[in-house]
Protein backbone atom coordinates (compact mmCIF):
# COMPACT_ATOMS: atom_id res chain seq x y z
CA UNK A 1 0.00 0.00 0.00
CA UNK A 2 1.45 3.26 -1.14
CA UNK A 3 0.11 5.05 1.56
CA UNK A 4 2.23 2.71 4.10
CA UNK A 5 5.35 2.79 1.66
CA UNK A 6 5.73 6.82 2.10
CA UNK A 7 3.94 7.03 5.28
CA UNK A 8 1.75 9.88 6.32
CA UNK A 9 2.65 12.60 8.09
CA UNK A 10 0.89 12.41 11.04
CA UNK A 11 -0.49 16.39 10.62
CA UNK A 12 -2.27 14.81 7.78
CA UNK A 13 -3.62 12.05 9.30
CA UNK A 14 -5.52 13.79 11.83
CA UNK A 15 -6.04 16.59 9.67
CA UNK A 16 -9.49 18.76 9.81
CA UNK A 17 -10.91 19.88 6.61
CA UNK A 18 -13.40 22.58 6.10
CA UNK A 19 -16.39 20.51 6.64
CA UNK A 20 -14.93 18.92 9.56
CA UNK A 21 -14.14 15.92 8.28
CA UNK A 22 -10.91 14.13 8.48
CA UNK A 23 -9.27 11.22 6.26
CA UNK A 24 -11.12 8.27 8.49
CA UNK A 25 -14.53 9.92 7.13
CA UNK A 26 -13.54 9.59 3.23
CA UNK A 27 -11.96 6.12 3.56
CA UNK A 28 -15.09 5.10 5.73
CA UNK A 29 -17.65 5.69 3.08
CA UNK A 30 -15.33 4.62 0.00
CA UNK A 31 -15.07 1.48 1.47
CA UNK A 32 -11.01 1.56 1.81
CA UNK A 33 -10.88 -1.30 4.47
CA UNK A 34 -6.91 -1.16 4.48
CA UNK A 35 -6.63 2.29 4.85
CA UNK A 36 -9.51 2.24 7.36
CA UNK A 37 -7.12 -0.02 9.51
CA UNK A 38 -4.17 1.95 8.90
CA UNK A 39 -5.48 5.36 9.84
CA UNK A 40 -7.27 3.60 13.35
CA UNK A 41 -3.59 2.16 13.75
CA UNK A 42 -2.06 5.61 13.73
CA UNK A 43 -4.97 7.05 16.13
CA UNK A 44 -7.31 8.56 13.88
CA UNK A 45 -10.81 8.74 16.25
CA UNK A 46 -12.74 6.51 15.34
CA UNK A 47 -15.70 8.58 16.41
CA UNK A 48 -14.89 12.21 15.25
CA UNK A 49 -18.27 14.21 14.10
CA UNK A 50 -17.86 16.05 10.64
CA UNK A 51 -19.92 19.36 10.33
CA UNK A 52 -22.89 17.70 10.03
CA UNK A 53 -22.21 15.13 13.14
CA UNK A 54 -21.82 12.22 10.50
CA UNK A 55 -18.90 9.77 12.47
CA UNK A 56 -17.32 7.56 9.89
CA UNK A 57 -19.59 4.56 11.19
CA UNK A 58 -22.54 6.76 9.88
CA UNK A 59 -21.23 7.06 6.82
CA UNK A 60 -20.33 3.43 6.17
CA UNK A 61 -23.26 2.18 7.36
CA UNK A 62 -24.84 4.81 4.71
CA UNK A 63 -22.93 3.58 2.38
CA UNK A 64 -23.65 -0.33 2.41
CA UNK A 65 -20.05 -1.11 3.53
CA UNK A 66 -20.17 -4.29 5.55
CA UNK A 67 -16.33 -4.67 6.25
CA UNK A 68 -15.65 -1.32 7.10
CA UNK A 69 -18.36 -1.01 9.44
CA UNK A 70 -17.53 -4.12 10.98
CA UNK A 71 -13.63 -2.84 11.77
CA UNK A 72 -15.04 0.78 12.66
CA UNK A 73 -17.34 -0.91 15.71
CA UNK A 74 -14.68 -3.56 16.57
CA UNK A 75 -12.18 -0.46 17.18
CA UNK A 76 -15.09 1.31 19.63
CA UNK A 77 -17.58 3.33 17.18
CA UNK A 78 -20.57 4.24 18.71
CA UNK A 79 -23.33 2.87 17.38
CA UNK A 80 -25.90 5.20 18.32
CA UNK A 81 -24.24 8.30 17.25
CA UNK A 82 -26.39 10.62 15.56
CA UNK A 83 -25.51 13.30 13.39
CA UNK A 84 -27.19 16.99 13.52
CA UNK A 85 -30.83 15.44 11.85
CA UNK A 86 -30.89 12.70 14.73
CA UNK A 87 -30.25 9.70 11.96
CA UNK A 88 -28.23 6.99 13.66
CA UNK A 89 -25.94 4.37 11.65
CA UNK A 90 -29.23 1.73 11.98
CA UNK A 91 -31.82 4.76 10.49
CA UNK A 92 -29.37 5.26 7.25
CA UNK A 93 -28.74 1.09 6.77
CA UNK A 94 -32.49 0.23 7.59
CA UNK A 95 -33.82 3.07 5.00
CA UNK A 96 -30.86 2.02 2.35
CA UNK A 97 -31.85 -1.81 2.72
CA UNK A 98 -28.06 -2.86 4.21
CA UNK A 99 -29.92 -5.89 5.80
CA UNK A 100 -26.20 -7.51 6.75
CA UNK A 101 -25.09 -3.80 8.47
CA UNK A 102 -28.82 -3.45 10.25
CA UNK A 103 -27.92 -7.45 11.96
CA UNK A 104 -24.65 -6.19 12.46
CA UNK A 105 -25.79 -3.14 14.62
CA UNK A 106 -28.39 -4.43 16.21
CA UNK A 107 -26.01 -7.14 17.83
CA UNK A 108 -23.80 -4.87 19.03
CA UNK A 109 -26.55 -3.19 20.77
CA UNK A 110 -27.71 -0.65 18.76
CA UNK A 111 -30.82 1.29 19.75
CA UNK A 112 -33.85 -0.19 17.93
CA UNK A 113 -36.26 2.49 18.63
CA UNK A 114 -33.86 5.49 18.25
CA UNK A 115 -35.79 8.16 16.84
CA UNK A 116 -34.49 11.60 15.09
CA UNK A 117 -35.63 15.05 14.72
CA UNK A 118 -39.59 14.40 13.29
CA UNK A 119 -39.49 11.49 15.86
CA UNK A 120 -39.28 8.83 12.83
CA UNK A 121 -37.42 5.06 14.00
CA UNK A 122 -35.75 2.74 11.88
CA UNK A 123 -39.25 0.39 11.59
CA UNK A 124 -40.72 4.32 9.94
CA UNK A 125 -38.08 4.50 7.31
CA UNK A 126 -37.61 0.58 5.86
CA UNK A 127 -41.12 0.52 6.21
CA UNK A 128 -42.15 3.36 3.99
CA UNK A 129 -38.95 2.78 1.69
CA UNK A 130 -40.42 -1.02 0.90
CA UNK A 131 -37.26 -2.77 2.21
CA UNK A 132 -39.26 -5.95 3.70
CA UNK A 133 -36.47 -7.79 4.55
CA UNK A 134 -35.56 -4.69 7.40
CA UNK A 135 -38.35 -4.94 8.49
CA UNK A 136 -38.51 -8.51 9.48
CA UNK A 137 -35.72 -8.44 10.57
CA UNK A 138 -36.22 -5.34 13.23
CA UNK A 139 -39.74 -7.32 13.76
CA UNK A 140 -38.32 -10.25 14.73
CA UNK A 141 -35.22 -8.92 17.42
CA UNK A 142 -36.04 -9.90 20.29
CA UNK A 143 -39.07 -7.90 22.16
CA UNK A 144 -37.89 -4.09 22.64
CA UNK A 145 -39.11 -2.68 19.31
CA UNK A 146 -42.04 -0.39 20.00
CA UNK A 147 -43.88 -1.29 16.49
CA UNK A 148 -46.97 1.77 17.23
CA UNK A 149 -44.27 4.09 17.93
CA UNK A 150 -45.43 7.33 16.38
CA UNK A 151 -43.61 10.06 14.77
CA UNK A 152 -43.97 13.74 15.67
CA UNK A 153 -47.16 13.66 12.99
CA UNK A 154 -48.72 11.23 14.79
CA UNK A 155 -47.86 8.68 12.23
CA UNK A 156 -46.73 4.68 13.25
CA UNK A 157 -44.35 2.81 10.62
CA UNK A 158 -48.17 1.10 9.97
CA UNK A 159 -49.40 4.39 8.84
CA UNK A 160 -46.36 5.17 6.30
CA UNK A 161 -46.10 1.49 4.84
CA UNK A 162 -50.02 2.02 4.18
CA UNK A 163 -49.51 5.54 2.90
CA UNK A 164 -47.05 3.97 0.15
CA UNK A 165 -48.31 1.23 -0.53
CA UNK A 166 -46.20 -1.02 0.78
CA UNK A 167 -48.07 -3.80 0.66
CA UNK A 168 -45.63 -6.39 1.59
CA UNK A 169 -44.71 -4.46 4.73
CA UNK A 170 -48.01 -3.47 5.94
CA UNK A 171 -48.85 -6.86 5.73
CA UNK A 172 -46.10 -7.79 8.09
CA UNK A 173 -46.79 -4.87 10.83
CA UNK A 174 -49.98 -6.10 11.11
CA UNK A 175 -49.20 -10.13 11.21
CA UNK A 176 -47.06 -9.04 14.50
CA UNK A 177 -49.74 -6.84 16.01
CA UNK A 178 -49.43 -3.55 14.43
CA UNK A 179 -52.96 -1.22 15.67
CA UNK A 180 -54.89 -0.51 12.65
CA UNK A 181 -57.17 2.21 15.15
CA UNK A 182 -53.99 4.04 15.93
CA UNK A 183 -54.78 7.74 14.56
CA UNK A 184 -52.14 10.35 13.85
CA UNK A 185 -52.68 14.05 14.26
CA UNK A 186 -54.75 14.13 11.26
CA UNK A 187 -57.04 11.94 13.56
CA UNK A 188 -56.50 9.26 10.39
CA UNK A 189 -55.92 5.17 11.03
CA UNK A 190 -53.24 3.58 9.17
CA UNK A 191 -56.82 2.10 7.12
CA UNK A 192 -57.94 5.25 6.03
CA UNK A 193 -55.00 6.29 4.43
CA UNK A 194 -54.10 3.35 2.90
CA UNK A 195 -55.49 2.89 -0.90
CA UNK A 196 -58.77 0.87 -1.14
CA UNK A 197 -57.22 -2.85 -1.64
CA UNK A 198 -54.31 -2.66 0.89
CA UNK A 199 -57.06 -1.71 3.54
CA UNK A 200 -59.67 -4.69 2.45
CA UNK A 201 -56.20 -6.99 2.95
CA UNK A 202 -55.18 -5.66 6.04
CA UNK A 203 -58.80 -5.45 7.56
CA UNK A 204 -58.87 -9.47 6.85
CA UNK A 205 -55.03 -10.02 8.36
CA UNK A 206 -56.58 -8.63 11.72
Amino acid sequence: MAYKRIGMRLSVLRKVFKNGRVLLHWAALSGKIELVQYLLDQGSPVNHPDDIGMTPLILSASAGKVQVCHLLISKGANVNSKNDEGHSSLQYAASKGWNDIVKMLLINHADINVADKRGARPLHRAASQGKTAVVKILLDFGNQLQIDAKDIYGNTALHLSCEENRIEEAKLLVSHGARLDAKNKENMTPLEVAPPQLARTLKELA
